[in-house]
């Protein structure tokens, strides 16, 4: 059998990736400014290498280049927190319906199994934002895979890197603790009281989102 070459990744790939880990994070939070010397200086690159990964970056959504102001990392503005938790809730809601309708008033096992990690990430010895948050999309990737509908599924799949980034924001304002509590509630409330939980349980992280903005704004 002949041999298959791997693909080897260029500098600007490799910085990228770099800068996605801190990113996804918290390392580098939201609005920060990606200050271009510094970095370059950080990561022993040249300024046009650095350029290339910033746009790479603002194609997967989470740096934001403008003209004259330089790059950033991506920020949901609190118009954008509520269009995203407008369409999270028709998506989750209706996939949780499907859900519950379709295995008898419970949740598959998954969803329970993705919850219990999620535990079990957070109660780690300082664990990485990053692992929380791929533990948290387990969670709500698992309900809305439950629905056993293609097209809906679909749907959420667009959303990742805002889902992202509004962890990134949550990190602030919730602590681990809570975040195990909110969704034990939720998967217990789900299965006892229906979908309105889902609904509460996306505003109260919306609603914490947008509070720990204000007060950031009111204290710059």
């Amino acid at each position: 059998m002949s041999a298959t070459p791997l693909r080897r990744l260029s500098v600007v790939d490799e910085l990228a990736a770099t800068l996605r880990q801190r990113i996804l994070d918290a390392d580098l939070p939201a609005g920060a400014a990606l200050r271009e010397i510094e970095l370059a200086d950080t990561y022993d690159v040249s300024r046009h290498t650095l350029r290339a990964a910033f746009r790479t970056l603002a194609a997967e959504g989470l740096v934001r280049v403008e003209p004259n102001r330089g790059a950033s990392v991506a920020r949901l503005e609190p118009g954008e927190l509520r269009s995203l938790f407008e369409l999270r809730t028709a998506l989750e809601l209706e996939a949780a319906h499907l859900a519950l309708e379709r295995h008898g008033g419970r949740l598959p096992s998954e969803v329970h199994g993705a919850v219990d990690r999620l535990a079990a990430t957070c109660r780690r010895s300082r664990p990485s934002w990053r692992a929380v948050a791929d533990a948290h999309a387990l969670v709500h990737g698992a309900i809305v895979r439950a629905a056993e509908s293609p097209r809906i599924e679909s749907a959420y799949v667009l959303l990742a890197t805002e889902l992202r980034l509004f962890l990134v924001q949550l990190r602030p304002v919730w602590s681990l603790q809570r975040m195990v509590d909110h969704h034990v509630e939720l998967v217990a409330g789900l299965e006892r009281d229906g979908t309105d939980v889902l609904r509460r349980h996306l505003r109260d992280g919306t609603d914490a989102v947008l509070a720990g903005a204000a007060r950031a704004a009111r204290d710059t």
